[in-house]
């Protein structure tokens, strides 16, 4: 799945990329709501190489009407190997309209993580792919004389 390496982060190809992506359930997606960013999770699936997810009426489903331009990550962790990845995606995302493409997401397993109707389907048409994959590290390592120091409680 390597494509490039520098300091002990390999670049994945965007075959691999998808390769990670298929394999995950869960994705957090990236919007602007106003001129702030928002983040949501997102339980999504992978066709012909789009992401697709199910949503009600509310903040994700207004905020890709207004501003379509969106970021949809999702990570993995692989304990057996020390294997870590993490694949950026951005696009556009558009709900899904059109009577042939509605008829298909009744075929979709797409199932909400919440309860309530969640009736609107959304696919991001992907422009960019990005992924990487790294071994992670001892945390030993990036302790210092003041890891161990007290800190004053949370208020």
């Amino acid at each position: 799945m390597k494509s490039g390496q520098w300091s002990g982060v390999t670049v994945l190809s965007v075959d691999a990329s998808w390769a990670w992506v298929r394999t995950a359930q869960v994705g957090r997606l990236a919007v602007s709501v106003g001129d702030r960013p928002e983040i949501f999770p997102i339980n999504f699936l992978v066709d012909h190489a789009t992401i697709v997810f199910r949503t009600a009426e509310g903040t994700k489903l207004a905020a890709t009407a207004v501003s379509p331009h969106v970021a949809f990550e999702v990570d993995g962790y692989e304990s057996a190997t020390g294997q870590a990845w993490s694949v950026v995606i951005k696009g556009r995302a558009e709900e899904i309209t059109q009577l042939y493409d509605l008829l298909e997401t009744t075929t979709f397993p797409l199932f909400p993580w919440q309860a309530g109707h969640k009736d609107r389907f959304v696919r991001i048409v992907v422009e960019e792919v990005t992924g990487r994959e790294f071994h992670v590290v001892d945390p030993a390592i990036w302790r210092t004389s003041m890891t161990e120091a007290h800190h004053a409680p949370l208020e």
